[in-house]
């Protein structure tokens, strides 16, 4: 986690045809001249479609030139261009859909680009068509703009909302969707950004505006940390005793899982265990871990003590129906019984419970290990695939973190770390939170700086796992993604605002990098001034 404990010139041209107002010129096209194919190595095939290079999207003529790829974030990852004059909203103009499970894709694009909403109706001149097609990656998508519409179809409803995305920013601020075809997909399926709202209160609004700002970028994860030692900020029915002050309703939470589910965003939630309890020790002190000699490591439960477990297990089962998304965060970081130099002189009392429960050789990481894997039974029960932090796996356990346990990989600073590689060869699965580039830390604390937009976009890649160096490219495929993470360690040090603020360039740089590994199509200072551009 962190660390706490160490470390073409638009075409202006308007004329009527039939009483309604095409928006970018006259519906004259040309044909595809070139395929302009924007998609790196790296990232796999692009979805196909029906419309080839060499398929002609309209008749010949001269009156437009060849359209160029659109310009957005992330940026699509092929462009075929053609002649003509391109789309943008006009007087009349709707958007429609081929499914009802598009309504909610079709009503926000017509609110944000101020058009009726025709719903399951056929399309006319200058209308937008959602449809569902194909089959394979969900989220790709192929958009059409010709004759004056504009079709978006993919196999999956994600999909159909990440080609509104794209057509959201191009037509920003009175723009042209340009005319021709984007097939576009991303490479990595988990595009994430984990908010530490246990350290700082964020409010509700504050986290729903980065849902929409998420959302516009394509990302599909918002993790929430919300509970550590320094406090629980989500209402609880089974524990109340444990709650911070300030914190969210469950209402409120309601309102924001609704919002990210309307942006294809899943919620992954994280109650961290054994360690970062201080919260839930606090109101519960007999559950402390104490060395011999009465030392007390914060937020350190007991976890020979039966009473540890109820409680985590409780919360677990309360907030897997407040969170229905398919994703859960189990933590396991910094277990500070594994942190001293021998931890069964230090902490008898977990020796004792790791020899009763795996036999006479086991150790206390033996121990560690078996309480991540009876978290991660509790959380299998309501069908949800986990994630730990990787210094919860442990070298010298008998006992073996369970095969579907995701490896959140964010450090290679604890006792006896290991290589990403480790991982990777054992077949683990590993999402990228690599603390060099994707870490926020509040305040600046130990060797954290706060990450440039600029250092991500230039020089990182989902490969990057731990400091600067690529694991083999083979290993490409048990990447899933990436995380960029706050965390809240020093609290006061910046303001919410501030906080959006400083992540703004960090947020837009690791998405590129996740839709598309390869070298950005743009310079740094044509994507700082795109994105200013965008919004």
């Amino acid at each position: 986690m962190t660390g706490r404990m160490r470390q073409g010139p638009e075409n202006k041209t308007h004329r009527r045809r039939n009483g309604l107002l095409l928006g970018g010129g006259i519906v004259v096209a040309g044909a595809i001249a070139a395929a302009v194919v924007l998609w790196p190595s790296g990232g796999g095939e692009p979805p196909r479609s029906s419309v080839s290079p060499s398929t002609p999207l309209s008749s010949p003529t001269a009156t437009y030139a060849l359209s160029r790829a659109p310009r957005t974030i992330p940026a699509v990852r092929e462009h075929v261009p053609a002649r003509g004059p391109g789309w943008r909203p006009a007087s009349g103009a709707r958007v429609v859909v081929d499914s009802p499970s598009l309504d909610d894709e079709g009503r926000l694009l017509a609110g944000e680009l101020g058009m009726e909403y025709g719903g399951r109706t056929a399309a006319r001149d200058g209308d937008v068509e959602l449809g569902l097609a194909g089959s394979g990656d969900q989220e790709s998508y192929t958009m059409t703009v010709q004759n004056g519409r504009v079709r978006i179809t993919s196999p999956g409803d994600a999909g159909v909302f990440y080609g509104t995305r794209t057509l959201k920013q191009e037509v920003h601020g009175g723009g042209t969707a340009p005319e021709g075809v984007v097939r576009d997909a991303p490479a990595k399926p988990r595009r994430g950004f984990m908010l530490d709202m246990a350290r700082k209160f964020y409010s509700a609004g504050w986290i729903e505006d980065r849902v929409r700002e998420l959302g516009d970028l394509k990302y599909n994860e918002l993790g929430l940390h919300f509970s550590d030692d320094q406090g629980f900020r989500i209402e609880s029915g089974s524990h109340p005793e444990i709650v911070s002050p300030q914190h969210l309703s469950k209402a409120e939470v309601k309102r924001i899982v609704d919002l990210a589910a309307s942006r294809h965003i899943t919620i992954v939630p994280e109650i961290d265990s054994p360690g970062h309890l201080g919260a839930v020790i606090a109101a519960h002190p007999d559950l402390q871990l104490r060395s011999v000699s009465g030392a007390a490591p914060r937020g350190t439960l007991d976890i020979s003590k039966p009473e540890a477990a109820k409680i985590v297990d409780d919360l677990l089962n309360e907030f897997a129906g407040v969170f229905p998304g398919g994703y859960w965060h189990l933590g396991g970081d910094e277990y500070q019984a594994l942190t001293v130099p021998n931890p069964a002189a230090s902490f008898p009392q977990l020796a004792a419970a790791a020899r009763a429960k795996y036999g006479a050789s086991a150790s206390v990481a033996d121990l560690a290990t078996g309480w991540l894997n009876d978290r991660a039974d509790v959380m299998r029960g309501h069908g949800r695939t986990m994630r730990a932090w990787n210094d919860g796996f442990y070298r010298t356990s008998v006992v073996q973190p369970a095969k579907d346990l995701e490896v959140a990989y964010w450090t290679g600073k604890e006792r006896g770390a290991r290589q990403p590689a480790e991982y990777l060869a054992a077949g683990r699965k590993v999402i990228n939170y690599n603390d060099e580039f994707l870490y926020y830390v509040l305040g600046q604390p130990h060797t954290f700086v706060y990450p440039t937009g600029q250092r991500i976009y230039e020089q990182w890649n989902p490969r990057m796992l731990r400091g600067t160096a690529e694991v083999p490219a083979g290993y490409d495929g048990q990447i899933l993604g990436g995380v960029f993470a706050v965390w809240s360690d020093r609290a006061a040090a910046q303001t919410q605002d501030q906080v959006a603020a400083g992540i703004r360039m960090p947020l837009r740089a690791t998405v590129q990098k996740l839709w598309d590994p390869g070298a950005p199509p743009l310079s740094w200072t044509e994507f700082r001034q795109l994105a200013d551009r965008l919004g």
